[in-house]
């Protein structure tokens, strides 16, 4: 019979947190290695902006899109490509450090593929708003937008959770406050980016998401609806 402290002191990462994390540091580093000659040979130091090209979220792609009523899928595939083409290996730092952290929060509650739905749908979120509300040529990369998405549903967790303790639910929304902020420091001293509007879509998606895929969503919102007849 086991004993109960034979049980791993180490909580696993969500393995659908782990692969993701894993699939947009491998691809990074093949970008790196490839500008340093390391892999690839000569054509390798291209290798991260034809990705960029490519695979990145273009708003001027989607109104082409949209205008011409045709939907390619080399064109519509980038609304699930972007979030794993970065810019630099610090842009992957943060992004990867981010995702590890709120993804194996979210992970553990609504589970793997829950989990991942709300990643894909966050970064079309994001991309869909950075097509609607800004007219950029820039192209959108990164995975800071589905990351967001899953500090979305992680801030409608810790929501519900401070209500069933009788705390101050705003309080849930410090997270969300704290890193906008800081966005805005960084913008003021290193110039700013339009990337945020991405950041609030994907954001705001995620913390709509989570309150249909949260175990028990469903019952409590036709709980709140016959509630209102």
């Amino acid at each position: 019979m086991a004993h109960p402290d034979d049980s791993s002191p180490v909580n696993p990462l969500p393995p659908v947190i782990a692969a993701l994390a894993l699939f947009i540091i491998g691809i990074e580093a093949a970008f790196s290695l490839g500008a340093r000659g390391i892999l690839g040979g000569p054509d390798a130091v291209g290798w991260r902006l034809a990705a960029v090209q490519r695979f990145g979220f273009s708003g001027e792609v989607l109104d082409w899109m949209m205008a011409t009523g045709q939907y390619p899928l080399q064109h519509v595939i980038r609304f699930v490509t972007y979030p794993f083409v970065h810019a630099s290996f610090t842009h992957v730092l943060f992004a990867s450090v981010m995702l590890l952290a709120l993804g194996k929060m979210v992970g553990e509650v609504i589970g793997n593929l829950r989990t991942l739905v709300i990643f894909v749908i966050s970064g079309i979120g994001g991309a869909l708003s950075y097509a609607l509300f800004l007219d950029t040529g820039a192209p959108l990369i990164g995975a800071f937008p589905p990351v967001y998405g899953m500090i979305g549903a992680f801030t409608y967790l810790l929501w519900l959770r401070l209500g069933q303790m009788g705390g101050s639910q705003i309080r849930a929304f410090n997270l969300i406050g704290i890193l906008l902020g800081v966005q805005l420091v960084f913008g003021l001293l290193f110039g700013a980016s339009d990337d945020w509007v991405a950041d609030l879509g994907g954001f705001a998606t995620g913390f709509v998401l989570i309150v249909f895929l949260v175990p028990g969503g469903w019952a409590r919102i036709l709980r709140k609806l016959r509630q209102q007849d």
